[in-house]
């Protein structure tokens, strides 16, 4: 499969420099504190390594996902297995999620005891052949096992953000408590270590977004590969993130894991109602699919679009669509073969 080497180079760079720049991080707060280095790594080693065994028993029940009992929903057990049989993998666990949003992910420890959940929004208002191509993008996930890796990187800009919260926090109680020259100092020692924080949590976060919206678009290609119908996902991610930015929900913390952010839907429909008299091409009063998609197009050219999905878990919406059209035409033409999957990323 050409180019997916790139994907597994990424993520094995990603790795290493958000370990790299985390283990310069925790050497610089064992320095200013005076303490071995060994102890703070070995805490670090323990928070992740506990956020690797208990993470999928948190996604399940923060998400208050329910597993389906085997016939319980026959198309979408079939749809699954077929493409998991195509995709020469394990077919993963299903589950579905009581909330109205389209939307869906897949979580585990490993390929094997993955887990594909979707929630009921997704099943309401997406056709079959749209809920196929989401099928599709997520067997994408566990066929490249990127959501293992993600699982593990992104623990470190977490405990970066809670040793920031937490110095900071103690400094400025202990600012108000004591005058004493030690304690000034230790507060001004807290003041640095959080400012530092900070500073790692937003660098190992850049790294950690950067690999999250590529593994998006390799996840989107590979769908339009299982499925063999682009268009599935095209119209598919028109309608979620048109959904997921009516939600009234804060975002989940695990957004990353999910085919639709809602903070960036909402960021990028927002963006096209204040335009609405201009995308709205026959000025009905309301934007169908194809004006939505047209207006997604040139708002993602734009340079604001450009700038801010730097600080994005998924790339802009009509990004992935057009890399599902440039894939679509090349099935058209017949030159899109199974060693030319990824060629379009």
């Amino acid at each position: 499969m050409a180019r997916l080497g790139q994907l597994k180079i990424a993520m094995g760079t990603s790795i290493f420099i958000v370990a790299f720049v985390f283990a310069v991080f925790l050497a610089a707060i064992m320095f200013i504190i005076q303490l071995s280095f060994i102890y703070a790594l070995i805490g670090t080693v323990l928070f992740v390594s506990l956020q690797y065994l208990i993470g999928p028993a948190i996604v399940a029940a923060s998400t208050r996902l329910r597993y389906l009992k085997p016939g319980e929903n026959p198309w979408l057990e079939k749809t699954v297995k077929d493409l998991a049989d195509k995709s020469t993998i394990k077919m993963p666990k299903l589950a579905t999620v009581p909330d109205n949003t389209p939307n869906a992910f897949v979580f585990g420890r490993t390929a094997n005891s993955a887990t594909l959940a979707v929630h009921e929004g997704l099943l309401r208002n997406l056709n079959e052949n749209e809920v196929r191509g989401v099928i599709g993008h997520e067997l994408g996930h566990i066929k490249h096992k990127d959501y293992i890796v993600m699982t593990l990187i992104s623990a470190l800009p977490l405990v970066a953000y809670l040793i920031a919260r937490g110095t900071w926090q103690v400094a400025w109680f202990a600012r108000g408590s004591s005058r004493d020259r030690d304690e000034g100092s230790m507060r001004a020692a807290l003041f640095a270590i959080g400012a530092l924080s900070y500073v790692v949590y937003i660098i190992s976060l850049l790294f950690v977004m950067r690999l999250s919206r590529l593994r998006e678009h390799y996840a989107d290609a590979y769908s339009a590969y299982a499925t063999g119908s682009p268009r599935s996902l095209e119209s598919a991610l028109t309608k979620i993130t048109y959904g997921l930015s009516l939600s009234s929900k804060p975002p989940s913390g695990a957004r990353a894991f999910y085919i639709g952010d809602p903070a960036q839907a909402k960021r990028e429909i927002a963006e096209i109602v204040d335009k609405k008299e201009e995308y709205d091409l026959d000025h009905d009063g309301v934007l169908d699919e194809h004006e939505l998609e047209l207006a997604m197009e040139k708002e993602a050219k734009s340079t604001w679009s450009k700038m801010n999905s730097l600080f994005s878990t998924h790339p802009p919406t009509f990004r992935r669509i057009l890399l599902l059209r440039e894939i679509e035409e090349e099935m058209e033409k017949g030159r899109y073969t199974s060693d030319r999957i990824y060629a379009r990323i």
